[in-house]
């Protein structure tokens, strides 16, 4: 089946006329979700004047509906191709780290209760210990970006270098006490998995989870590189006029926000999580559930990953936020279904739209039927 449809993009003062080109899986079992789902991406594209959008839903390891929006270049008129578009996922990056970080726990090279410096012998020693557990679950203590360091556009040429950015940071409070997102905690963990590997940590991720998980399409967001199907990247400024992204340099935070990669890429990494085929069930069981702060509070938040529960849902997943990009990734293990949306603007916001397509699906799973 393929949709063709017509999204006028406000720009001021002129309108341009984009087009979705989409690659929809045929079941009648999941028409009618499909049909309703379409309509959400098209109006959310239309109201917030999203160039593009990718979006795919796997059930039962199964690829029911995957569907392109708008364009993946404005200027060149290159339409988003579903499951093939590259985009920035930002903050996905942080469930890929995560899983580098279970392999090394089960070879026993990584203990998540051994304090950073284990592994990490040249970041400087803090008031207080830090473990990896209590970094990979942003209760160690390690700010967020400041200033203007979101928008970095330096050269990094190793984990290392990218780390001195804050090591001298005093950490904000004492670690277990409190939450504090971190996306310079997860660069650290990077440098964790250098030491207990021995190897850099891309190569690590390439050879060690891309590679073995099948994902071709998802790689460090190098800007130098020639890279085939990766999307431009776009913002929308104060007048509500789309305009190409602030130049950045994601060398400074591979593993905490600087991955690019294709639904169908991340559909593959879900579907792995949810038959627990590359990491143990025992792993990903500790690393999908909540961490506790010291006063018992659940944070929400386990290793690398969020913690969902809603309307008697239970899942786990990850939003990505990052500069010309927003990401919903989330995965469903009971009802075997993982969705993913990608998009190429940095100011896109999903608020229910992805929820309300998951209960889209699930429903027309449990009724068996397209009505």
């Amino acid at each position: 089946m393929r949709f063709l449809f017509k999204l006028l993009v406000l720009v001021t003062p002129l309108m341009i006329v984009t087009k979705s080109t989409s690659q929809t899986i045929k079941n009648t079992t999941y028409a009618s979700a499909i049909f309703k789902a379409h309509r959400i991406i098209d109006s959310l594209q239309q109201k917030q004047n999203i160039p593009g959008i990718d979006i795919a839903v796997s059930i039962n390891d199964t690829i029911v509906w995957s569907e392109g929006f708008g364009f993946a270049n404005i200027e060149l008129q290159v339409p988003v191709i579903s499951g093939k578009t590259i985009f920035r996922i930002g903050s996905v990056s942080k469930p890929l780290t995560s899983t580098a970080l279970g392999k090394l726990v089960e070879r026993g090279k990584l203990s998540l209760d051994s304090t950073i410096q284990t592994y990490v012998k040249y970041f400087p020693k803090k008031k207080y210990p830090i473990t990896v557990r209590q970094i990979a679950g942003h209760i160690a203590g390690i700010r967020h970006y400041k200033n203007a360091e979101y928008t970095s556009a330096k050269r990094y040429n190793t984990v290392e270098s990218g780390l001195d950015i804050f090591k001298n940071d005093s950490l904000r409070f004492k670690p277990g006490t409190d939450y504090l997102y971190s996306s310079y905690g997860f660069n650290l963990l990077s440098a964790a998995v250098e030491g207990a590997s021995g190897m850099s940590f891309l190569d690590f991720m390439k050879q060690e989870v891309f590679y073995k998980l099948g994902m071709n399409a998802t790689f460090a967001d190098k800007n130098k590189r020639i890279m085939r199907n990766r999307s431009s990247f776009y913002q929308i400024n104060a007048s509500n006029t789309i305009e190409n992204a602030t130049y950045v340099d994601n060398s400074y935070k591979w593993a905490g926000g600087g991955f690019v990669s294709t639904t169908h890429d991340l559909i593959t990494f879900g579907n792995a999580m949810i038959k627990e085929e590359f990491l143990s069930a025992k792993i990903i069981k500790e690393f999908t559930k909540s961490q506790k702060l010291s006063s018992g509070k659940k944070t929400g938040y386990g290793i690398g990953w969020g913690v969902i529960k809603r309307n008697g849902l239970e899942g786990f997943g990850h939003d990505g936020g990052s500069v010309g990009g927003v990401t919903k990734f989330q995965i469903y293990p009971k009802e075997n279904l993982v969705i993913v949306a990608l998009s190429n603007s940095s100011n896109v916001n999903y608020t229910s739209t992805i929820e309300s397509i998951v209960d889209l699906f699930i429903k027309a799973k449990n009724n068996g039927t397209s009505h």
